[in-house]
């Protein structure tokens, strides 16, 4: 786990005597001593905090020691606040902020100070104190208190917010208000702070500029530029960062906090104070909750303007748009609280959508401003399809390969499941076929909500059609002039041009890629010519991104034969048995891949077909069109044992009323029939033996269609006899190995007995319900039941 050398240094610290540990305290208590610190206290410091860890038992410090090491706390070298309180960390120290005093109040103190805490009362009583000091003038507390304060205060309301008293919350809703609101609007730093004969006018503080370089005419914000910044100016930024998540926390009427504020009437629609708001240019009169709401909304509507503004540096830029998401959110959260406020709102979000719309390097903005749309547009009145079809349709299919935007967007689409545009799904999955590995946790939890009757089928053909879009979507990169030149995952020999790449350009396969990069569904299940398709993009089975594609397809086929259940009829389901036994030899030469689908298929084959045994029957034609096949026998073991499988156990009347003894007839003899051709004959050329499982498998579905027409035993009995007489000349040439020889013959000589007893046969092979199900261990009235009590006992007794 740790290098040589690290495991030496811990081993150094864990056998050092305790005289040796004395020394070094003394050492260390006159280094600390000096009036500098140097190179030699940040070494002794890194060693007495790997002493103290090294141990598994924390250790007292000398008070001295204790003392000067506390005092490194306020020091202005934070690598020096950094040691310290993790020193402090590892000791038995239990002190309070209070009696210490410790000042500046810094981040790493705050993280020593909250690692004290012992219960809810400590914590409260600790918020109480950091929200003292910011009720204090400035003039009696340092610049860094305050500034340190708001982020030390967000982190312990995301742990506890219940932490926070309803004054607290008043408290704090009003200082968030006046720095918001009134920060200064001239330049801080190096201004002179002379008299009025002390220089001239020069040198008075300039005023703020916006990112365009002209002056400020407004309040100030996090978009000001300055040559340096006042304290109230810091603490308008730091109060911008938290505001959104300090008005999910104390303000949304519905998080369920015990923080309800008495004060604020804005709760009911139509309110008094809601209308004042609205219309009232003295928000002074407003209680705290409701003017912090619409300080909130003017800082925000200002934050949009200035955005308007052309930057002069690129990070300017980008600063804007990270304001931007920023400010649409905190404006959700505002008219989620009061519904008036989204009327005066909607105009600028509007507005901004439209500004930004047609720019698709704004694209995470534009992510806000749809979920405004989601949570609003109704009250509003507005039409949002102009909305879903830039989020659904052009970001997917532009905007595939953007790492930070598929999270983004994913995080909006798992927070709107409810309200998923389920046509819109081919488009999704682009973002799934290009980062398969980051992104299958996401599409687990959103490929059930993508599951409707109407997607059913084509959603299934879909995500066994995976790998192929992730190598189109490779091929479409690869085409661009812009990504020409991108170094992608494929192997080339010299100047070989890939054929897969030559067929992407060529005109008349182009439906077919088309076909996979359509945005919308509706347009056809699956592609005529998937075989071609498949041929084209043979040479994309080893890429790297197709091959990790085709990985995730079986665990998303898992959540998707789950969900389908809950929302298809009979009628669906019989189609997606189509679908299993038509996709189980179209699917992409990858290795393994068809291995794992044809695993899912049969495990859910069996599921669906256990849930509504009437669908053999339905499909009996198609099922016994594919049992009938004998290069199913060597292509499509898995999913052909399981269908064999399943028309001996649910042929039957049992089952469903409508099974003949024409129907179980006319399976018996395509079963009989590729039976017999495989146990007669050698394998294809180059090909291996069938499985034991499928001859075994061959052999007792048609032992327990024999057990239902009795007049099938004779024609099961003569094969059966047969295999025992040509297993004894030895090795056969449809089995390699001796010992599956010898059990396929045990197996067939077991049913031969039982088929000599056409009544057992049929009890054993086919049991009634009672029985495959018996209820013996909750049924009093049944002698068994009253017997294994009786043991029971006898046996606990003992």
């Amino acid at each position: 786990m740790y290098s040589q050398g690290s495991e030496s240094l811990i081993r150094q610290a864990r056998d050092i005597q305790e005289s040796e540990l004395q020394k070094f305290y003394s050492r260390l208590i006159k280094v600390l001593g000096a009036k500098e610190h140097g190179h030699e206290a940040v070494v002794s410091l890194q060693r007495l905090r790997l002493i103290l860890a090294a141990n598994k038992y924390p250790r007292p410090l000398p008070a001295e020691l204790q003392k000067k090491v506390l005092l490194l706390l306020s020091s202005p070298v934070e690598q020096l606040q950094v040691l310290s309180s993790a020193v402090l960390r590892e000791t038995s120290l239990d002190f309070d902020y209070a009696q210490e005093k410790i000042s500046p109040l810094n981040s790493h103190a705050a993280a020593l100070l909250l690692s004290q805490v012992r219960s809810k009362t400590d914590l409260s009583s600790y918020c109480a104190q950091l929200l003292r000091n910011l009720d204090t003038r400035q003039s009696e507390s340092p610049c860094p208190l305050l500034t340190h304060t708001l982020p030390i205060l967000n982190s312990v309301i995301t742990h506890s917010p219940d932490c926070l008293t309803q004054d607290h919350v008043t408290l704090m809703s009003k200082k968030l208000v006046d720095w918001l609101r009134y920060a200064s609007i001239t330049q801080g730093g190096g201004a002179s702070s002379g008299g009025f004969f002390t220089g001239p006018r020069s040198r008075q503080p300039p005023p703020i500029t916006e990112l365009d370089g002209t002056v400020s005419g407004d309040f100030f914000t996090v978009l000001c530029v300055g040559q340096g910044f006042t304290e109230d100016q810091w603490m308008n930024v730091y109060s911008f960062s938290m505001l959104r998540h300090w008005l999910l926390t104390y303000h949304s009427v519905s998080n369920g906090n015990s923080t309800v504020d008495t004060d604020d009437r804005s709760e009911v629609d139509g309110s008094v104070v809601s209308m004042v708001s609205a219309t009232s240019s003295s928000s002074r009169l407003l209680p705290p909750k409701e003017r912090l709401r619409e300080k909130a909304f003017q800082y925000c509507q200002r934050l949009i303007e200035q955005c308007d503004r052309k930057a002069h540096k690129k990070t300017d830029t980008d600063l804007q748009k990270a304001c931007l998401v920023e400010a649409v959110c905190i404006l959700d959260c505002v008219c989620s609280e009061d519904t008036s406020l989204v009327y005066r709102t909607f105009p600028y979000i509007k507005a901004l959508f439209g500004r930004l719309s047609s720019d698709l390097s704004f694209a995470r903005v534009l992510l806000p401003i749809a979920q405004f749309y989601l949570n609003h547009g109704e009250i509003a009145a507005v039409d949002c399809d102009v909305v879903w079809k830039l989020v659904f349709g052009r970001f997917p299919a532009e905007l595939f390969n953007d790492h930070f935007l598929a999270h983004e967007l994913m995080r909006f689409l798992r927070l709107n499941l409810d309200s998923l545009y389920t046509h819109y799904f081919p488009n999704l999955l682009k973002l799934l076929a290009w980062d398969s590995p980051a992104l299958v946790d996401d599409f687990v939890d959103l490929l059930p909500s993508l599951v409707t009757p109407g997607t059913a089928v084509e959603l299934l053909h879909t995500l066994l059609d995976l790998p192929c879009l992730s190598a189109t979507l490779v091929l479409q990169l690869r085409c661009t002039s812009v990504h020409r030149s991108a170094c992608l995952p494929i192997a080339e020999a010299g100047a070989r041009v890939l054929l897969s790449l030559e067929a992407f350009r060529n005109p008349s396969f182009r439906g077919l890629f088309l076909f996979l990069l359509r945005a919308e569904a509706g347009t056809g299940d699956t592609i005529e010519r998937l075989s071609t398709l498949h041929e084209l993009l043979a040479e994309a089975a080893d890429w790297p991104r197709v091959v990790q594609c085709a990985q995730a397809v079986p665990v998303l086929l898992h959540i998707y034969f789950n969900a389908v259940p809950k929302v298809a009829d009979e009628q669906l389901l019989a189609h997606l048995i189509l679908v299993i036994l038509e996709r189980s030899s179209l699917l992409l030469d990858i290795p393994a891949y068809s291995k794992e689908i044809h695993r899912v298929f049969s495990c859910h084959l069996l599921k669906l077909c256990k849930l509504h045994p009437s669908l053999v029957v339905d499909q009996s034609h198609e099922l016994l069109e594919f049992a009938g096949a004998t290069t199913n026998v060597y292509g499509n073991e898995e999913v052909y044992t399981h269908v064999v499988w399943v028309l001996g156990e649910y042929l039957s009347v049992s089952c469903d009323s409508r099974c003949s003894v024409s129907l179980i007839t006319s399976c018996f003899e395509s079963l009989e029939a590729v039976l017999f051709e495989i146990t007669s004959s050698p394998p294809p050329d180059g090909g291996s033996c069938p499985a034991p499982r499928v001859i075994t498998t061959l052999m007792s579905a048609m032992a327990k269609l024999a057990s239902r027409s009795h007049d099938l035993i004779p024609r099961v009995s003569l094969f059966l006899s047969k295999l025992r007489t040509v297993s004894r000349g030895g090795s056969v040439a449809w089995c390699a190995d001796e010992e599956d020889l010898v059990s396929i013959v045990t197996r067939g000589e077991e049913l031969w007995s039982l088929l000599k007893a056409p009544g057992v046969a049929q009890s054993v092979l086919t049991p009634p319900s009672c029985v495959a199900d018996p209820r013996w261990h909750r049924d009093a009235n049944v002698a068994v039941a009253l017997r294994l009590r009786l043991l029971t006992q006898l046996t606990h007794s003992q």
